[in-house]
């Protein structure tokens, strides 16, 4: 019995090599693009959620400022430095008044633009001096714009508009994000 079997020639083979090497060459210079473009995503989006994290943190702080189950006197929202800084205040123990800044449970508090850092100080009356701590990361970002505004609205409470913008350190593009809460207690 005789078996009539036939294969690739030489030359089949070598063409079929050559082919498979310009393809595969092709494909290596085409992931290390690849892999770089989906990193630079990766920190886009990463710094987006520490942002959104940021404003949405400080958007609840001023969703409760004003707030006193009493009365309390003063103001529950200060905007200065075109909105750079924000000095708040709210019962946050319900006794009716707010308590100092001298006072061991302080419910005055403040956030504000220092350089490229977001910074947050516990019983803030005013946006200058020290004791301040940083927010934000400086590590990994860096804040370029933060700014609240306030719209009034007719029969409304206000509308309290946080606008942040950061970059990581290495100089990519900024991200910026808006926010908006109402001011219930304002």
């Amino acid at each position: 019995m005789q078996l009539n079997q036939q294969g690739f020639t030489l030359l089949e083979t070598l063409i079929a090599m050559a082919l498979s090497s310009i393809v595969l060459l092709g494909a290596g210079r085409l992931f290390p693009a690849l892999q770089q473009a989906v990193l630079q995503q990766y920190h886009k989006e990463s710094l987006q959620e520490s942002i959104w994290q940021l404003a949405f943190s400080l958007g609840k702080q001023l969703q409760r400022a004003g707030y006193c189950h009493g009365s309390c006197q003063g103001d529950g929202l200060v905007l200065r430095k075109e909105g750079g800084c924000v000095l708040l205040q709210w019962d946050s123990n319900s006794n009716g008044r707010w308590e100092p800044a001298s006072h061991a449970e302080t419910e005055l508090a403040g956030y504000r633009l220092n350089g490229s850092n977001l910074e947050f100080m516990r019983g803030a009356t005013s946006c200058e001096g020290s004791g301040w701590e940083k927010v934000s990361d400086p590590a990994i970002m860096s804040i370029q714009k933060f700014s609240v505004a306030r719209q009034a609205r007719h029969l409304m409470p206000p509308l309290l508009i946080i606008e942040l913008e950061a970059a990581f350190k290495k100089g990519q593009n900024p991200v910026s994000v808006r926010h908006a809460v109402v001011g219930y207690n304002l």
